[in-house]
C-alpha cells in the first residue's frame, strides 16, 4: 500500500491487502496472477500438491532451484540460500511453485505495459488516486472508533516551545 501511494504498480496474488488495493483501484490497474484463493483451498483438501512435479514440469524453474541448491547465485558461500530451495521443496506451504507458470506470463504483461509509457503512467495515477482509503489518517481514526471505542480529537497540540504551565491555560 505504501508503494501505492507513490504510484507504483503491483504484481502480486489474490490475498491479503492486495484484494483490498484491488477493489480500490480496479483490477485493470494491478497485476494479478496465480491461483484463487478456492484453487488454494482445493489444493489442499486434495493433499496431493508436490512441489517437484512443478519443477520436472518447467526445465526454467527446475534449473533456477537447482542453481539455488548448488550456491549458483552465491558462489564465496554455496549453501547461503540453500534454506530457499528447501523449503520451496520440502515445505512449500504457500504453494509457491504452482504459481511460477503464472507469474512469468504476468510478468511478461508488466513488461508489455511498461513499454507504453502512456498506460503506464494512467495505471499509476489510478494506483495513487484510490489509495486514500490506506491512509494513515483514516486508519487510524477506524481504529480508535471500531476497535478502541474513542472518538477522535482534532484539538492542536500546543507549540512545543512553549513552556507547559502556559500552554495548559
Amino acid at each position: 500500500m505504501k508503494f501505492q501511494l507513490n504510484g507504483a504498480l503491483t504484481i502480486g496474488t489474490l490475498d491479503g491487502a492486495n484484494v483490498e488495493m484491488a477493489e480500490e483501484m480496479g483490477r485493470e490497474n494491478i497485476f494479478i496472477f496465480g491461483m484463487t484463493v478456492q484453487e488454494v483451498e482445493e489444493l489442499k483438501k486434495k493433499n496431493n500438491y508436490n512441489s517437484y512435479d512443478y519443477i520436472n514440469a518447467n526445465p526454467q524453474l527446475k534449473q533456477v532451484v537447482e542453481q539455488i541448491q548448488n550456491g549458483f547465485f552465491s558462489p564465496g558461500s554455496p549453501d547461503e540460500f540453500k534454506d530457499i530451495s528447501d523449503i520451496l521443496l520440502k515445505w512449500d506451504h504457500y504453494f509457491l511453485l504452482a504459481d511460477y507458470d503464472s507469474y512469468i506470463k504476468k510478468q511478461e504483461e508488466v513488461s508489455q505495459i511498461y513499454q507504453n509509457q502512456t498506460k503506464w503512467l494512467e495505471m499509476a495515477i489510478n494506483n495513487i488516486g484510490s489509495a486514500g482509503k490506506f491512509s494513515s489518517d483514516r486508519t487510524i481514526i477506524d481504529y480508535g472508533k471500531d476497535i478502541w471505542g474513542v472518538k477522535p480529537n482534532y484539538n492542536k497540540f500546543p507549540d512545543p516551545s512553549v513552556p507547559r504551565e502556559l500552554a495548559l491555560k
